[in-house]
């Protein structure tokens, strides 16, 4: 009656070990622990079985040289039982007998350093692991009834075993699945840059536009504190955004001269058909066909395709505009040179509230002085901008105009 209260108390014991413990090589010292302590011996190891290397590799050990407890081939390759590769009772029993022989052959190789008793620890037919036990402290052999207690605990050690398998298995594919997400995720913006590339392609004057556009998207979305993803999805929409002048013709798209009102219409057509371009693509990022279409309207509610007033339009269009427009005015056009950075900021104070969404403004204007104060890195616009076009006496100004944004104080001098 005793053995029995000894045995339950230890089952009892082991399974709250296994149980509790998070960290997989403490859960088999503590269960290592509990099954030494149970039967009254000094010495004992928990190996777990690598089927892919064919070996084990020691856990947990207690009173054995660590020498004996490294990485231990095994010769035999034990095959899984009815609920693993094999299947039926005759699988099931090929499955006994490769254990019997694995347990033979570790014995084997350890009794001359004190191992009396080796279980191999078995879940659901297939085996993870082995126990090697010495001998009791008492000096007295193992019987029946300690060979039973030694399998009944040991089932309880494998368990725990073969979750942390499963759980390094769900760990692995998850990673691979991370991996081949971002790889994936990878090859998309590739073909982004790529498609942004051919669209630039088409006029010759502003070649590198859309790939300007989007890193600029990317900076104010992230200055405006947008998840990254968010970022990710802005940024896209930035190369994007012009899509839609694949169907616009190349002599209305390269006259070297302000285009007339009919060409003008011609042109406007290009938000309207990017939207439908993008639309059928099944994209990361539900928000980029809005963004082609809806770029070209200002919150006066004077813009096109639609002519949507401030609210209505998407965020994300807000900020590819503001973009979009900043690197017009920064850049060459045949009709014209680029405005100065002091026109520029001219115009921000101008057609805040009217072309542009004041608080876009506000963010593009507070990365800028980040930049030219050296407050970020890398200084992403101050390079596509070119050296020196955005001196550092330039800055009080921009800063008054970030304060009036914020304050809301310009939005009453525009109204007035």
């Amino acid at each position: 009656m005793r053995m029995v209260l000894h045995a339950f108390a230890a089952l009892a014991d082991l399974g709250e070990e296994i149980a509790e413990t998070s960290d997989f090589e403490e859960m088999v010292r503590s269960a290592l622990h509990v099954v030494l302590g149970a039967m009254g011996i000094r010495r004992g190891a928990v190996a777990e079985f690598e089927r892919e290397a064919a070996s084990l590799r020691f856990v947990a050990s207690r009173g054995f040289d660590e020498d004996l407890t490294r990485e231990a081939p095994v010769s035999v390759r034990p095959q899984a039982g009815p609920n693993g590769n094999g299947n039926g009772d005759g699988a099931y029993a090929h499955a006994l007998q490769d254990y019997a022989r694995v347990e033979h052959e570790v014995h084997e190789r350890f009794k001359g350093a004190g191992v009396d008793v080796v279980t191999p620890l078995v879940v659901r037919g297939e085996l993870v692991g082995v126990i090697l036990l010495g001998g009791k402290a008492s000096g007295e052999q193992f019987s029946a009834e300690d060979r039973e207690l030694v399998r009944a605990l040991g089932r309880h050690v494998a368990v725990g075993l073969h979750n942390h398998r499963l759980l390094r298995e769900v760990e692995r594919r998850a990673e691979e699945n991370r991996r081949l997400y971002e790889t994936l995720k990878g090859s998309y913006k590739d073909t982004v840059r790529a498609f942004a590339a051919a669209i630039d392609c088409k006029d010759k004057y502003t070649q590198g536009h859309s790939e300007r556009v989007g890193k600029y998207s990317e900076i104010i979305a992230r200055e405006m504190g947008w998840a990254d993803e968010e970022v990710e999805a802005i940024a896209i929409g930035g190369y994007l955004h012009d899509v839609g002048k694949l169907v616009v013709d190349r002599d209305i798209i390269n006259a070297p001269y302000r285009i007339d009102a009919k060409q003008s219409s011609e042109l406007n057509r290009h938000p309207a058909a990017g939207y439908e371009i993008l639309r059928p693509i099944n994209h990361p990022f539900a928000d980029i066909p809005l963004m082609a279409r809806y770029h070209h309207e200002r919150p006066d509610g004077r813009g096109y395709p639609e002519g949507l007033k401030d609210e209505e339009i998407p965020a994300g269009a807000k900020i590819v505009s503001l973009a979009d427009s900043f690197d017009a005015m920064t850049t060459d056009r045949p009709y014209r040179r680029r405005r100065s950075f002091e026109e520029v900021v001219a115009d921000f104070r101008r057609n805040a509230g009217r072309q542009f969404s004041p608080p876009v403004v506000a963010a593009l204007c507070r990365a800028l002085v980040k930049e030219v104060r050296g407050e970020t890195r890398p200084r992403q616009m101050m390079r596509l901008l070119g050296r020196g076009y955005v001196e550092e006496q330039a800055l009080p100004a921009l800063e008054q105009l970030i304060a009036d944004l914020e304050s809301g104080t310009h939005t009453t001098a525009v109204q007035a």
